[in-house]
């Protein structure tokens, strides 16, 4: 289920979500967004709902300080994980831990936390992730040079992963992180 669509422009973070909740061969389409915000974050999940409600409403997301590369991968998935376990939804496999995947912005940043709760910082400035992901990067890379708004970028991509995948559907959802102040 799901494409989540990211991109970074003019030192702001743009993320776009659809709507489409998966089970088998069924699709509903949610009235719950899998894109809001945290406090100074823009979150987008996919995965699962019940973690997208735990990161919309039970997560308490930490200020960020100090080197942000540092910050996410230490402070920010200690308190990640934390969230996830409390809240029954984490699971470990040989004393490893999973979890789900989501992107994340904040201070003008883009990131991508995956199930095994590595930070990654995409190089091209935009990132996707889902069933519909591979759909929406060829929409993001084929767009990057045309000179349009970051809504429209988006909605180029999720579009293009809504024709393309069975579990990508509108209508889709979009949130802006606050411009980078650092």
């Amino acid at each position: 289920m799901t494409v989540i669509v990211g991109l970074v422009q003019s030192g702001r973070v743009y993320l776009g979500g659809d709507s489409a909740g998966v089970s088998g061969l069924r699709i509903t389409v949610r009235r719950d967004p899998k894109i809001f915000r945290n406090g100074p974050y823009a979150m987008g999940f996919t995965t699962s709902f019940r973690m997208g409600q735990l990161l919309h409403h039970a997560f308490k997301a930490p200020m960020p300080k100090g080197d942000l590369d540092r910050f996410m991968s230490t402070v920010f998935v200690d308190r990640l994980r934390k969230c996830l376990k409390d809240g029954g939804w984490a699971s470990k496999d040989s004393e490893q831990e999973k979890a789900g995947t989501f992107l994340v912005g904040v201070q003008g940043r883009l990131f991508a936390v995956y199930d095994d709760y590595q930070i990654a910082e995409p190089a091209d400035g935009y990132a996707a992730v889902g069933c519909g992901d591979e759909f929406a990067l060829g929409a993001l890379h084929a767009t990057e040079s045309l000179n349009l708004k970051p809504r429209k970028r988006l909605v180029l991509a999720l579009e293009a992963a809504s024709h393309h995948s069975a579990g990508v559907s509108a209508p889709f959802t979009f949130v802006t992180a606050r411009k980078n102040s650092a």
